[in-house]
């Protein structure tokens, strides 16, 4: 048997053996657990991060969206209605101003009063043209002796000339004094029944038959001629049967307005009552500065209840046409809406409505028909089945998106208790 190494034979206690088996047990379970924990961390980290970036999008998209209210148009009347506002006045008013320099000798005629043509106003104190009149009579009256001498003289010479006493030279220049005392007389005489007229101006009359709206003198008040510089009218004349008035229709409107059409008129302080005129004329083309027609309404006034310089309502009925109501579609299909004032914004591009289409802006070019204060007529742009947004903000933009807020259901008021009787 050979030499060697000796072997060293490790035994293991079974004791030993069985003592390890547990703490391996415990130590896979330890990093089970762990990696349970640390799978848990992982997905809670992955849960909030993606709850708060969700969480900030909804933020970002609600503060980048408006919120805003809408109204849907309202179909216009079908009968196209045109009602202006107007100031009634006389069919015929002036002033009336002096003709002649004087001082009010005293006046006959107060405010309010009816008076017929050629009826005296007024009457004046002239002194200055008094004395105007009687040099100019004198003046002609030494024209007139001058002509009677120069006539003699050229008859006294004519004769002469005939038995040749005297040269045709002389003859010729007595004929040439006679013509121009003539000239002169012609021109006292004009120059006196100028002053006579001038004179006669010192009553005032009334120039058409009317009424005294205006009276601005008193006796004694001092007046010039003309109404040029300072010089106020001494009264003021106004023929109130009939009246007219002078109204100004949009462009949109100017095609139903026809010579002859009747008319109702209006004023507040006769509620109930309706005035019925006629259009007289029509100015027959479009102002370029505020694209309206003139028009004038003639309004009968027999029982004078209407006063000149009074505020009415002028309603003008027209008919519907094809470019207002579409025939083959019914109400809510018409061309001409209604809607809030406060729907309006004004670029410089023109009128737009905002309206809420899909969640966008859509920025609508509209035509502005009659104004009825907080309503507002919309020619065409407009269908009935948009969604106008209520006082859009002036930095809205197209294509903006929007978020239309349901209106709040209104509520309804609580009964009153009952009284104890």
């Amino acid at each position: 048997m050979a030499d060697g190494p000796p072997h060293h034979v490790v035994t293991v206690d079974p004791i030993e053996q069985v003592d390890r088996g547990p703490a391996m047990r415990r130590a896979r379970w330890v990093v089970i657990v762990v990696a349970v924990l640390l799978a848990l961390g992982a997905a809670r980290t992955l849960i909030n991060r993606y709850t708060n970036a969700h969480a900030l999008e909804r933020q970002v998209s609600a503060q980048t969206s408006r919120y805003v209210n809408t109204t849907a148009p309202k179909p216009a009347k079908a009968n196209r209605e045109l009602t202006l506002p107007g100031t009634l006045q006389g069919y015929v008013e002036s002033p009336i101003y002096a003709r002649t320099s004087g001082y009010v000798l005293r006046w006959y005629k107060d405010i309010g009063a009816h008076v017929d043509k050629g009826e005296v106003l007024a009457l004046l104190d002239t002194p200055e043209v008094d004395q105007e009149l009687n040099q100019a009579q004198a003046a002609r009256n030494q024209a007139a002796a001058r002509r009677a001498l120069a006539q003699t003289s050229l008859t006294r010479w004519q004769n002469l000339r005939q038995k040749d006493a005297v040269s045709q030279q002389e003859l010729d220049e007595r004929t040439s004094a006679a013509n121009q005392s003539q000239a002169d007389l012609a021109a006292a005489e004009a120059n006196v029944r100028r002053l006579q007229e001038l004179q006669g101006f010192r009553r005032v009359v009334a120039p058409f038959a009317g009424v005294v709206t205006k009276r601005n003198v008193d006796v004694g008040a001092l007046v010039n001629a003309g109404n040029a510089g300072a010089n106020r009218e001494l009264f003021t004349l106004a023929q109130t049967d009939p009246l007219r008035i002078y109204l100004y229709v949009p462009q949109a409107y100017s095609q139903q307005v026809k010579v002859g059409q009747d008319v109702a008129v209006t004023l507040a302080e006769l509620p109930g009552q309706t005035f019925h005129g006629t259009i007289a004329r029509a100015s027959g083309a479009i102002d370029a500065a505020t694209r309206t027609m003139q028009v004038e309404v003639q309004l009968p006034n027999k029982e004078g209840r209407l006063l000149p310089g009074a505020y009415v309502q002028v309603a003008i009925k027209g008919k519907t046409t094809g470019a207002d109501v579409d025939t083959n579609a019914d109400a809510s299909a018409s061309t001409a809406f209604i809607v809030p004032t406060n729907t309006l914004l004004f670029r410089k591009e023109g009128p737009r409505i905002a309206i809420a289409q899909n969640g966008r802006v859509d920025l609508r070019p509209v035509t502005i028909g009659r104004d009825y204060g907080r309503t507002v007529e919309i020619v065409s742009g407009l269908k009935a089945t948009d969604a106008l947004i209520l006082n859009p903000a002036d930095s809205i933009e197209q294509g903006e998106a929007v978020t239309i807020v349901a209106p709040a259901p209104a509520s309804v008021p609580a009964a009153s208790a009952p009284h104890a009787s």
